[in-house]
C-alpha cells in the first residue's frame, strides 16, 4: 500500500513540474492517458533513483564533501534527464528539454514530493 500512495505523491509531484518548468513536459491524447504517463514516469524515476542514487552517493562522496552537498543538485538533474532518456526508450510522451529543465524540474518534484508527504499521513508506515 504504501508503495503506491508513494508512487502517486511522485506523479503528482511530475504533474506539478510539468506546469511550472518550462522543458518539462508530458503530452497526453487525453487525461486518463496523460494519467497513466505520469505514474509510468513515476515509477522510472522511482527505479532510477532508488537504484542509482545510493551509488552516485558512494562514488561521489568526495564531490558531496567539497561542495558541501550542492553536487547532489546536479546528481539530481542528471537523473531526471536519464528518467527522461529512459522514458523516450519505452516511447512515452515526456520530455526534459535540457540540463537546466532538468535541474529546476528535480528540484521543484523534491520539494512538492516533500510537501505532499507532509501532509499525506504516513500510517502505512508506523505498522
Amino acid at each position: 500500500m504504501g508503495f503506491l500512495i508513494r508512487l502517486v505523491i511522485t506523479a503528482i509531484a511530475l504533474w506539478v513540474t510539468t506546469l511550472v518548468v518550462p522543458g518539462v513536459d508530458v503530452t497526453g491524447r487525453n487525461g486518463a492517458n496523460t494519467a497513466l504517463t505520469l505514474l509510468l514516469v513515476a515509477l522510472i524515476f522511482g527505479v532510477v533513483n532508488a537504484v542509482l542514487k545510493p551509488v552516485i552517493k558512494v562514488v561521489g562522496c568526495v564531490f558531496y564533501l567539497l561542495t558541501l552537498g550542492l553536487f547532489a543538485l546536479v546528481v539530481n538533474a542528471l537523473l531526471f534527464m536519464l528518467t527522461d532518456r529512459l522514458a523516450r526508450a519505452v516511447d512515452l510522451p515526456f520530455r526534459v528539454d535540457g540540463f537546466w529543465a532538468a535541474f529546476w524540474g528535480a528540484i521543484v518534484m523534491a520539494v512538492v514530493t516533500w510537501l505532499i508527504s507532509v501532509a499525506v499521513p504516513d500510517r502505512w508506515e508506523r505498522r
